[in-house]
């Protein structure tokens, strides 16, 4: 009997990287052709075919014709005469042609039995290696094509991971002694009015006036307010109960049926919409109205400062509004970028962080992983086998 073709196994339990794991599925692919070439390009898919043809026949009639009725006997006599065309219809240079003879010689009887078809199919085996060789070349294909994606996958991230170490170097760099108060002070400030004037605000505007605010956001990307839900958002528009503030309609919430009557529109309505979103409604604050410490570049500051101003504007008194534009004039300091890197490595820094930057092994762990990318670079350019 014919030794079949299969996948090597991974002689090691080590998990290859993915540009192991792309070079192992090339060299599969480039192997699987080698072995189809040796024997034949159009050889190989002639005798692959012609088994497939011979499998397929025995699989359909392996139920049907064994047995003694009158059907197992009609269909005995079908596959046979199905399986003796197909023989006699093959080439006589057919690769292992001589195994479909032999694999009709073993049903060539009055009666099967399934061990019958099992010695056909034994009978096949020298053919069905041609079979494999085809299937071997495809799984190497799909192998290659998975491989290619991880690889390419992991090429993404080694972007990423190459951006933090990097930022993680130059925050090596910066003056922990610089004075980041200069920066923290005037953020500080402003946080803490825009939180004490939004919930002021919330207190004194309507719900539906609210919502006006907050789905205005969705326009600026820096002001992250959550959107109201669709059917919260239209009991609000359309109810009466919308003229009431959000912490009145909270309280609501918590009134039994009847004593609600005297407050709102209904009692029921309310219940169905406000009482099962008070998680969404209690959040709602000046969070997406404030600035995080450490601050962002500066450009990306600007751009927030800019885009929070008219929300501000809305909610805060011009004091308020002073504070905000305070911020943004520390971005055009001589020493902004100084003294946002030095916060930054303040928060960011982790002692152990500290110490790889100290002992030079972040620096290390940095040119490991370019070398890492430009490999798998290289990799994802060649073409490969067909």
């Amino acid at each position: 009997m014919s030794e079949r073709v299969h996948p090597a196994a991974d002689d090691g339990d080590e998990t290859p990287t993915p540009l192991e794991a792309l070079e192992a599925a090339r060299e599969r692919l480039e192997q699987a052709n080698r072995r189809i070439e040796d024997h034949g390009s159009d050889a190989v898919a002639e005798a692959a075919e012609a088994y497939r043809n011979a499998d397929d026949l025995l699989t359909e009639y392996v139920d049907r014709a064994t047995g003694t009725g009158r059907e197992n006997f009609q269909a005995y006599v079908e596959l046979e005469g199905q399986f003796s065309t197909l023989v006699e219809s093959l080439p006589d240079d057919l690769k292992a042609r001589a195994a479909f003879d032999d694999a009709l010689d073993a049903i060539d009887k009055r009666r099967l039995s399934e061990s019958d078809f099992e010695r056909a199919r034994d009978a096949l085996e020298p053919a069905a290696q041609y079979a494999d060789l085809l299937d071997e070349r495809e799984a190497a294909r799909e192998a290659l094509d998975d491989a290619r994606t991880v690889a390419a996958k992991r090429r993404r991230e080694l972007d990423d991971e190459i951006g933090e170490r990097e930022r993680l170097v130059e925050l090596g760099t910066a003056d922990l002694d610089a004075p980041v108060e200069r920066l923290r002070d005037p953020i500080e400030h402003y946080n803490e009015a825009v939180r004490e004037a939004f919930s002021a605000y919330l207190h004194e505007t309507s719900a539906r006036d609210v919502f006006t605010l907050l789905e205005r956001s969705q326009w600026y990307p820096f002001v992250e307010f959550r959107q109201p839900p669709a059917d919260l958002r239209e009991y609000v528009e359309a109810s009466a109960d919308g003229e009431d503030t959000i912490p009145e309609l909270l309280e609501f919430a918590d009134y039994s049926r009847s004593k609600l009557e005297h407050y709102v529109e209904s009692a029921d309505v309310l219940k169905r919409r406000v009482a099962t979103q008070q998680t969404y409604l209690d959040g709602i604050d000046a969070e997406p109205l404030t600035v995080e410490w450490p601050p962002g570049p500066a450009g990306a500051l600007r751009r927030r400062v800019r885009e929070y101003r008219p929300f501000v504007a809305r909610v805060a008194d011009e004091e308020t509004v002073d504070q905000l534009r305070a911020v943004r004039e520390c971005t055009f300091e001589d020493e902004y970028d100084r003294l946002q890197t030095a916060a930054q490595a303040v928060v960011r820094l982790t002692p152990d962080e500290r110490e790889q930057l100290a002992s030079g092994a972040l620096d290390a762990e940095l040119e490991a992983l370019r070398e890492e990318q430009a490999a798998l670079e290289a990799a994802l350019e060649v073409d490969d086998p067909v």
